[in-house]
């Protein structure tokens, strides 16, 4: 009874959803995990591009669909309920193929997306050094791949990219360009990694004033 009443105190006390702890809700777990939509591998100087489809087989609309509309239409003697049933096959044949045709046309202006930053920012997916990101806005991309820039600015949304140097957003290549004394240009990107290397090698005892940075 000692024993009973000591493993039941216990018991009380612990957590009956250990889980939950892990890192919060089961949203909050679901937001913590990217899953790339593209992968950049490096073959020497050659970058291949290519579009994450993970296990997703290829779309197609079955045969046995098509030999079923062939069937009702090739009927000598139709009747109205053969009539029907030809134009309901047909009309979710034609359903079937519109989407599949716009999950083509989505992959191809991702993939062509994806192909105007590689190439814009080239150094970057060669060396992974984002002192090497070039100046970049939606409009740059956008006149690459013959687009509007609300059409990119959507393509890029909430997009990630594989590469040798860790997963990164799209947004990530898009900055601003900064105007330097000698009338060149870098990106802001360069300057905040200039201004953390020199935060990081500042003495905590004597930190640099917002002026001298």
């Amino acid at each position: 009874e000692e024993q009973l009443k000591s493993a039941t105190a216990e018991i009380t006390r612990l957590n009956p959803r250990p889980g939950n702890t892990w890192v919060g809700t089961v949203y909050d777990r679901n937001q913590s995990i990217v899953i790339p939509d593209f992968i950049v591998e490096q073959e020497n100087d050659e970058l291949i591009i290519s579009l994450n489809q993970g296990d997703i087989p290829p779309l197609h609309v079955s045969q046995d669909y098509n030999q079923m509309l062939e069937t009702y239409s090739n009927t000598e003697k139709q009747s109205a309920a053969d009539k029907e049933a030809a134009r309901f096959v047909k009309n979710k044949i034609d359903a079937a193929n519109w989407f599949i045709d716009a999950i083509r046309q989505r992959n191809e202006t991702l993939m062509q997306t994806m192909k105007a930053i590689v190439a814009y920012q080239r150094e970057f997916f060669l060396q992974g050094d984002s002192s090497y990101l070039k100046p970049m806005v939606l409009k740059d991309i956008a006149d690459k791949v013959g687009l509007d820039q609300s059409t990119i600015s959507r393509v890029c949304s909430n997009k990630y990219v594989q590469t040798q140097y860790g997963i990164f957003s799209l947004k990530h290549f898009f900055t601003e360009a900064i105007q330097t004394s000698d009338g060149g240009e870098i990106s802001n990107l360069e300057i905040k990694e200039k201004l953390r290397e020199i935060i990081d090698q500042e003495d905590k005892r004597h930190p640099i004033t917002d002026d001298e940075l």
